[in-house]
């Protein structure tokens, strides 16, 4: 644990009694109350999410467009100002060395938010890959990063900003001040609920949160709920269900991958040997990472990469890598240590009620 990094609000959640464990190399709170506790609160109400774990980069100067549009599947061709837009770092074959957000600050100006855990890695690739005149920054130390998710997300930012403050739209986002310090507002989110991420200065992060845990409607929720509200939406987890041995093709991506300008890895994205399936199972004993996948007469065809049980279905789901020519089959197996468990392919998301979409005045 001494190894551990803090993140800026890690002694609040050890002074709260958070049960902590180690995750992407930091210190970080899975529950405060308990995961389905939490889950439910911020399905219904409103969560908060200690994310300053996540790196951030900035990107800048002429010709910052196009020299990143050529390393990463976002076309930043059509991303104006004011915009964010989710897709993916790949390797030489093809593989996801992760996945990340890009927002376009302005013109030739770049935020990129990526994983924790791939932090040092991305940086590494990316700047081999850019210009050395341009001006390329992990800001990911000075940068705080907290989520507020929930249907009644947005009551809770007017509490914070004002009741004349407008939400930007999905996958938008502005730039205002917080208490003299400048802000950045996303309408984004990892849960499938409405929902906004906040970009400020580490050094300011505590005190945004504590002005969101004063408020009646917010509750803070740990890692552990998080993999559970974003497992019902069929939202990847880099390393689980996202790594350098698959393409975004192959994970379920195809659609956002660009054709319209090269960049690296494009040319191995024609091969697809499996493909991501969403499975549900049935009652409560749940799948695990690694659990093999077979066909209901003993072939096996896969290997399950998330699986937990889904606290506002009832019932358990799984994402799992399966040949290509079996994914869309039925019904299948999952071999687990404690036995079989019947399982089929499912539509994603599984859970279809978030309103994370949702048109706000």
């Amino acid at each position: 644990m001494e190894n551990l990094k803090q993140t800026p609000l890690t002694a609040w959640h050890r002074a709260r009694g958070a049960k902590m464990a180690a995750f992407a190399g930091f210190d970080m709170p899975i529950q405060y109350e308990g995961i389905i506790a939490e889950h439910a609160h911020t399905r219904q109400f409103a969560g908060i999410f200690d994310i300053c774990h996540m790196g951030e980069f900035s990107l800048r100067g002429t010709g910052a467009k196009d020299a990143l549009n050529a390393v990463v599947t976002q076309d930043l061709d059509t991303l104006a100002p004011g915009k964010c837009r989710y897709g993916f770092l790949l390797n030489a074959d093809g593989g996801v060395q992760d996945d990340l957000i890009i927002y376009c600050l302005a013109d030739d100006e770049y935020m990129l938010v990526v994983n924790g855990a791939c932090e040092a890695g991305d940086f590494a690739h990316i700047k081999s890959q850019l210009p050395a005149a341009l001006a390329f920054t992990n800001i990911s130390e000075e940068t705080g990063k907290i989520d507020l998710q929930g249907p009644k997300a947005f009551d809770v930012l007017k509490h914070l900003l004002g009741q004349d403050c407008v939400s930007p739209g999905y996958f938008n986002f502005t730039r205002t001040r917080w208490q003299g310090c400048d802000l950045i507002v996303s309408r984004t989110g990892y849960t499938g609920e409405l929902g906004y991420e906040f970009y400020i200065d580490a050094a300011k992060a505590a005190a945004l949160w504590e002005a969101l845990i004063a408020d009646p409607l917010v509750k803070p929720v740990g890692l552990g709920a998080r993999d559970t509200l974003r497992l019902e939406m069929g939202y990847p987890l880099y390393g689980q269900d996202l790594d350098t041995a698959h393409t975004p093709v192959e994970a379920g991506f195809g659609a956002l991958i660009t054709k319209q300008k090269p960049f690296t890895g494009k040319n191995a994205l024609d091969t697809v040997r499996e493909r991501l399936t969403p499975l549900v199972l049935e009652g409560r004993r749940s799948a695990r990472h690694y659990d093999a996948v077979h066909l209901p007469d003993g072939t096996k065809v896969g290997m399950v990469t998330s699986g937990s049980f889904a606290p506002s279905l009832g019932h358990c789901v799984a994402l799992a890598y399966v040949e290509a020519n079996y994914a869309e089959a039925d019904e299948f197996l999952v071999r687990t240590q404690r036995g079989d468990l019947a399982a089929r392919r499912s539509a994603l998301p599984f859970n279809p009620n978030g309103t994370a979409r949702r048109k706000l005045a």
